[in-house]
């Protein structure tokens, strides 16, 4: 009866702890474990200033098709002694609800130093920074950088990660040349790998081909 009871409690412990994702979706782990990732948005190291809703465990998820394609980046990075390092992948709906109610309160600016010294928060609606609804949430985009293995630091894109600014609009020309070649490799690497870049955003891309255009997921990181 001990046994049973243990063998009972074991699998209960084993069903608490293991997410079943819904179809199409991956731990980016399971399909190449050598891209490094950190998971802003499960930590205190963001433009909020705390974990963000939805993020419950420090890995990424994204769909298959994202998956296999960042792989075949890595896979061109390693040679070089490079690596991919993902910031955020799959983005729950009410992650970026969190980022909604986080930009209606003016007033909670503890973060403006680091990630929007110049953009009003009242403005973060108006020039595009926050919005309603979010490409991550399709499960197909991922923001990211690359990584120098042999200095284990990330490479000098001109502006840090989630910087609201002009200064991280990838073609933003009053930074240095290191910088600038930099983010136009990042560009093109993923371009050649199916991914469409954004805009106002450096590290941003989508698969050209997502699987689920038009449908927004709310299952919770974990």
């Amino acid at each position: 009866m001990k046994n049973a009871l243990l063998f009972f409690f074991l699998i209960i412990s084993y069903s608490a702890s293991t997410q079943s994702l819904p179809k199409g979706f991956v731990y980016l782990d399971d399909i190449d474990a050598s891209i490094q990732s950190e998971l802003r948005y499960f930590t205190n190291n963001n433009f909020i200033g705390k974990p963000i809703d939805g993020y419950k465990n420090n890995c990424v998820i994204v769909t298959l098709e994202t998956a296999n394609a960042l792989k075949k980046v890595q896979k061109i990075l390693i040679k070089k002694g490079l690596s991919l390092k993902i910031f955020d992948g799959y983005r729950p709906q009410e992650a970026v609800n969190h980022f909604v109610k986080w930009a209606k309160k003016l007033e909670d600016t503890i973060m403006k130093k680091e990630y929007y010294p110049r953009v009003p928060k009242s403005q973060l609606f108006n020039q595009g920074y926050i919005a309603s609804k979010s490409g991550h949430s399709r499960g197909s985009t991922a923001d990211l950088t690359i990584v120098n293995l042999k200095t284990g630091k990330e490479l000098d894109m001109g502006s840090s990660y989630d910087f609201f600014g002009v200064e991280s609009h990838p073609f933003y020309k009053k930074i240095n040349a290191l910088p600038k070649k930099n983010r136009l490799y990042l560009r093109k690497i993923m371009l050649e790998n199916g991914f469409k870049p954004y805009d106002n955003e450096w590290w941003h891309f989508t698969l050209k081909n997502e699987p689920f255009r038009n449908i927004y997921f709310n299952f919770v990181i974990e």
